[in-house]
């Protein structure tokens, strides 16, 4: 396996990142510290959790997976969702960036984490005092390298040359949603991100499981998927009927090429210009053995001319930035 340079910095990751959001809620305690084994036994050596995943069960259960292996892993974790019922539980504020940072770092039974990444934006707070308070976490050693989740490249941008401006801790990642369904990134982000050389790291590069075959298109979706579980949610706006119609064209295609759907729809993914390493979160175990193969995979030429005539570049099918209320372009 060929690991990455992690943006600007010195730092190599494996191609894939395992994304640990069905940790300790669609996965349990022991069949979540089983994946995240073997997934470190073939090569990952990069995790991607959050603080309010499985209300913080994943970051505990991470911790527990991680004791006597720490020093072997890229540990990333995320600040901003609502963790309590005050009103300074949430957000990008000093007051919360820092408590947070020591509750996560206490979850994860670790004095560091290697990114910490601000999970969403934040327009009531200034950068410069969210930058501020990530730039103090590091002067204190508590953070290696910082990063964003689902930032407009603008603000991406603004955060950057802030950074520089007043000498603060600088993102070193950007995290967008991003896969053959929802290309947008493309447009702007993409090339922000090869400019100045910033790590992306995409989630749903499986589109929720449309790309690898979870739903066919003129079936009702499967009982335990999260269209079926999650309906009238964020989720469930994911799965669409273009959607799927492009999601059973992949499947034919990544037959015809000798693959799962799910293994060309990552490999397309992670080979992209740009990208550093995909979050890919399974939920069982089966679900990590069928993908672990990409981390040895290049993208063929044929491969590339089939995924892009399913979505051009630039492109969009399904909404996967509906968690962000600054995307404003329609999905024809």
């Amino acid at each position: 396996m060929e690991y990455r340079q992690l943006g600007r910095t010195g730092v190599k990751v494996s191609p894939l990142c395992l994304g640990a959001m069905n940790f300790g809620e669609r996965t349990d305690e022991a069949d979540s510290i089983a994946i995240i084994h073997a997934a470190l036994a073939a090569g990952i050596n990069f995790i991607d959790t959050a603080n309010v995943y499985a209300g913080g069960r994943s970051e505990e259960i991470v911790g527990k997976a991680l004791r006597g292996r720490r020093d072997r892993i890229f540990l990333a974790t995320k600040v901003r969702g609502k963790v309590g019922d005050g009103p300074n539980d949430q957000g990008l504020s000093r007051k919360h960036i820092f408590e947070a940072c020591d509750a996560s770092l206490r979850r994860l039974q670790t004095d560091y984490l290697d990114l910490y990444q601000t999970h969403r934006p934040e327009p009531t707070v200034p950068v410069d005092e969210t930058l501020g308070a990530l730039t103090d976490l590091v002067r204190a050693g508590k953070v290696r390298y910082v990063g964003c989740s689902t930032h407009p490249a603008w603000m991406v941008m603004e955060a950057l040359a802030v950074s520089e401006r007043e000498h603060l801790a600088r993102y070193v990642s950007e995290q967008p949603p991003y896969n053959l369904l929802d290309r947008r990134i493309e447009n702007e982000l993409v090339p922000l991100a090869l400019r100045y050389n910033l790590a992306l790291l995409p989630w749903a590069p499986l589109a929720q499981g449309v790309l690898a075959g979870r739903y066919r298109g003129g079936e009702p979706p499967a009982p335990d998927s999260r269209a079926a579980r999650m309906q009238a949610t964020i989720y469930a706006e994911r799965v669409t009927a273009r959607g799927i119609a492009v999601g059973d064209q992949l499947t034919a295609a990544a037959q015809a090429h000798g693959k799962t759907p799910g293994q060309l729809a990552l490999l397309w993914c992670k080979d992209q210009p740009g990208i550093t390493a995909p979050i890919f979160g399974p939920r069982t175990m089966a679900q990590l053995q069928d993908v672990l193969p990409v981390l040895e995979m290049s993208l063929a030429y044929e491969e590339r001319e089939a995924c892009d005539a399913l979505n051009p570049p630039g492109g969009v099918v399904a909404n996967f930035h509906n968690t962000a209320g600054w995307m404003k372009t329609p999905i024809a």
